[in-house]
């Protein structure tokens, strides 16, 4: 991962904790009933998730309760817009986004000397079957802070009262009380503490629960996708439910989503586009065998690409080029099937979502769609930074310079 991290593209945003913030966020676990972290110093993302301590617990997702019950920790105000590394849902970002929005000011006076809890609750304690996602409506987000500061304030505020009821302020015993109350918390007196709870209401959306799940149902039919072939096949069972149930590769997912006007495909439009580009040139790298250039020259230099490519067997060389001779033949007649020429694969790899969508429904599909096939380097990194991390380490060192560059030039 160092050329990653050198070229600013491996979790670039984090913002660094030590010091008194490594003590507050350690208040926040405890509040949260979690475990410390012995850790003195450690990064975290948008919504208070940190890789280092995910790594010490050995739990990605160490500030979860069970896959039902999600929070969140914020011990500064530079948490705001940043990125959320490792999101549960696919609408993290949004709540995030909806609380510093809302509560931005009061964040930037708490986290002068406190820190926030925060837990989202679906009002579901336990996911006990995979199609519990359907419950899934409005979110109530609710605030904590550490030291349970809110009654310290009210105490602090009781205490003034009685300083200056009669001849109280004469009295060295609430004197003492004042001074310790104000060492430990500071002023409270004039400080706004109060996040009153927020609401989010879902749509369509990814979860990982159950081993991942995308849940389409702002669209012609509830449609629910699994990435696990043990939750899918526990899920078809259901009778309850009037919903449409797919696996993740499962080709008639492709074809029902083209029908509900979720996703479509134009060939003679997308080989003109740099998609098609990328993806050509990741199918000819998985199909060469001890190239003797680094695959980066290849990939980048016309004269290499096409030298290569007739070095290939006449099967790899359709599997790469499949889609443009397909149109070609379709030129001459309409008998040829795409079917019988371009790798089913490479086919759902070209296809987009439906222009009609809405922003937020096109990052949800181009997620669903590159998980499907998984051959656009550059939309991988976009829509699936970890499955993207994963792939990466798996590749040719010198691919991974021409997919560093690929995804610099795009940025």
């Amino acid at each position: 991962m160092n050329k990653l991290k050198q070229a600013n593209l491996y979790r670039s945003e984090l913002i660094p904790v030590s010091g008194k913030l490594v003590e507050r966020y350690n208040k926040c676990l405890k509040t949260l009933g979690f475990k410390e972290t012995k850790l003195t110093s450690f990064s975290i993302d948008g919504m208070g998730w940190s890789p280092e301590i995910a790594e010490e617990k050995n739990n990605m997702h160490y500030l979860n309760h069970g896959e039902a019950n999600l929070h969140g920790i914020i011990i500064s105000p530079l948490q705001k817009g940043k990125p959320v590394y490792l999101p549960f849902h696919s609408f993290d970002r949004d709540m995030m986004q909806h609380i510093f929005r809302t509560h931005g000011s009061k964040i930037n006076d708490i986290t002068r000397d406190s820190a926030i809890c925060i837990d989202f609750d679906q009002d579901i304690d336990v996911f006990y079957e995979p199609l519990d996602v359907l419950k899934y409506d409005d979110i109530s987000i609710g605030f904590k802070l550490i030291d349970n500061l809110e009654e310290r304030q009210k105490e602090q505020l009781q205490l003034v009262d009685k300083f200056r009821t009669d001849n109280n302020f004469i009295d060295e015993d609430i004197h003492k009380e004042l001074l310790e109350s104000a060492k430990t918390y500071g002023d409270l007196r004039n400080r706004d503490l109060s996040l009153h709870p927020l609401h989010y209401t879902t749509g369509s959306f990814y979860t990982r629960a159950f081993g991942g799940v995308y849940l389409l149902r702002d669209f012609i039919q509830t449609i629910v996708v699994f990435e696990n072939e043990k939750s899918y096949k526990e899920a078809i069972k259901d009778t309850v439910h009037d919903v449409l149930i797919y696996h993740m590769e499962q080709p008639e997912l492709v074809e029902k989503l083209k029908s509900h006007i979720i996703i479509e495909c134009d060939l003679e439009y997308m080989v003109t586009t740099p998609n098609y580009d990328r993806i050509k040139k990741f199918e000819l790298y998985t199909q060469l065998k001890n190239p003797e250039h680094p695959i980066k020259e290849i990939l980048n230099r016309k004269l290499l690409f096409k030298s290569y490519l007739n070095k290939i067997d006449l099967e790899s060389r359709k599997q790469v080029m499949g889609v443009e001779l397909y149109l070609d033949k379709l030129e001459q007649s309409n008998a040829y099937k795409i079917e019988d020429m371009v790798d089913q694969s490479m086919y759902f790899a070209l296809h987009q979502p439906h222009s009609s969508l809405s922003a937020e429904h096109r990052d949800l599909i181009h997620k669903l769609l590159i998980n499907i096939a998984p051959k656009d380097v550059l939309f991988l990194y976009w829509y699936d930074k970890e499955q993207f991390y994963k792939n990466y380490e798996t590749w040719d060192e010198s691919f991974q310079d021409w997919v560093i560059g690929t995804i610099r030039n795009n940025i």
